[in-house]
C-alpha cells in the first residue's frame, strides 16, 4: 500500500513522499508500522515535521438534512521532527505508532465488513502543509472480539451490515467520536421476539465492553448529533481480553447474553437499559466466510474507491 504525492504547496520541484505500511492487518490497541520515504526536490527544504492521520468514513444522521457520511480524523502522530532535506536527497523515516483500542475492525478472517479506514501523511515544509492521499488501513478484530463474532455465527445469527456511526453511546467509556455498529439477523429461535440485534465493541487496555441492542426503532441508540436516543433494549457486558475462565465456552456465554437481552426487553419494554460486569463475558456476530461473504465483499470495492478518491484533500467530515 503506497501513495506518492508531490508537495503541491511548493509546486513543481518540491519533495515527494511515499508512505508504505508494513504488510498484514493491524489490531486495535496494537501497533501500526511502516516507513515514510522522502525524496528531495530541486532545492533544499526545511522540513518542520512529518505526521500521520488516521481517518474513518463515518455515517451521520440529521433530523433536518437526512443521512450522510464524511471523513473523520480520529488520531494523529508525528513520525519525524525538524530536519533539512537536501535537493535530491533520499531518506526513510520508520514509524511504529499505537492504534486506539476502539479502532474498528475492517475485516473478519480476511472478509471485508464494509468499514473504510485510511492513513494520510502530512508533510510540513517552511510553513506550508501538504496532506497526501489516503492509504487504506486494514484492521483485524481482537481475539476476544473474533471469538464472540464466531460464536454468534455458530448460533445462527446472520450478518446484515456494519458501519461507523457518528455520536456516543451514553453510559459507556467510549473515547472516539464514533462507534462501530454491526447489525445481525436473528436465528429462527429468536425471530419471533426480535427483528434485529446490533452490536458494538468498546475495547480498553484490560477488557472489552460489549453493547447489545435489540430491535432498534426511532433512530440510533447514541446520543450524538441528530440522534433520537430511542431504543428498545440495550445491554452492556464486560469481558477480559483473555476470554471466559473455566469450562464455560463462548457459544454458551454469548447465547446466555442474548437470552438476557431478549428477556429483559420482554419484561421491561422499550427504553430499557442495563449493564453487566463479568469476568467471563463477551458478545456477538458471524463466522467469517459463511456470513461476511459474497455481496459484502463485492460492495466494499466500490466504497473504498469512492472514499479514497474523493477525500484526499479534505479534513474532518
Amino acid at each position: 500500500m503506497v501513495f506518492k504525492r508531490l508537495l503541491g504547496s511548493l509546486g513543481v520541484g518540491g519533495p515527494t513522499v511515499d508512505t508504505v505500511l508494513d504488510p498484514g492487518a493491524a489490531r486495535p490497541g496494537g501497533t501500526l508500522s511502516g516507513r515514510v520515504r522522502l525524496v528531495g526536490g530541486t532545492a533544499d527544504h526545511d522540513v518542520e515535521h512529518v505526521g500521520l492521520e488516521l481517518v474513518a468514513r463515518v455515517e451521520t444522521e440529521h433530523e433536518e438534512h437526512g443521512d450522510g457520511e464524511g471523513a473523520v480524523v480520529f488520531d494523529r502522530h508525528v513520525v519525524g521532527g525538524a530536519f533539512r532535506l537536501a535537493a535530491g536527497e533520499e531518506t526513510s523515516l520508520p514509524f511504529a505508532v499505537p492504534l486506539p483500542w476502539e479502532t474498528p475492525a475492517t475485516e473478519l478472517h480476511g472478509q471485508p465488513l464494509g468499514i473504510v479506514l485510511g492513513v494520510r501523511t502530512e508533510l510540513a515544509v517552511a510553513g506550508a502543509r501538504d496532506k497526501g492521499d489516503l492509504d487504506p488501513l486494514t484492521v483485524a478484530p481482537l481475539p476476544a472480539q473474533e471469538a464472540v463474532l464466531e460464536a454468534l455465527g455458530q448460533l445462527g445469527f446472520g450478518f446484515r451490515s456494519a458501519d461507523l456511526e457518528y455520536g456516543r453511546i451514553g453510559g459507556t467509556g467510549q473515547q472516539l467520536p464514533f462507534y462501530q455498529e454491526v447489525e445481525l439477523t436473528p436465528p429462527p429461535r429468536y425471530a419471533h421476539q426480535v427483528n434485529e440485534i446490533e452490536l458494538t465493541f468498546l475495547a480498553v487496555p484490560g477488557a472489552l465492553e460489549v453493547v447489545l441492542e435489540a430491535d432498534k426503532r426511532g433512530g440510533p441508540f447514541a446520543d450524538g448529533p441528530g440522534g433520537h436516543g430511542g431504543h428498545d433494549a440495550l445491554s452492556r457486558f464486560t469481558v477480559p481480553h483473555e476470554g471466559p475462565s473455566g469450562p464455560q465456552d463462548w457459544n454458551a456465554l454469548v447465547d446466555g447474553w442474548i437470552q438476557e437481552l431478549v428477556e429483559h426487553r420482554a419484561s421491561y419494554g422499550s427504553h430499557a437499559v442495563y449493564g453487566h460486569e463479568s469476568g467471563v463475558g463477551a458478545a456477538v456476530m458471524a463466522g467469517a466466510a459463511g456470513i461476511a461473504g459474497g455481496m459484502v465483499a463485492a460492495e466494499v470495492v466500490d466504497e473504498v474507491g469512492d472514499f479514497f478518491e474523493g477525500d484526499s484533500d479534505d479534513g474532518e467530515g
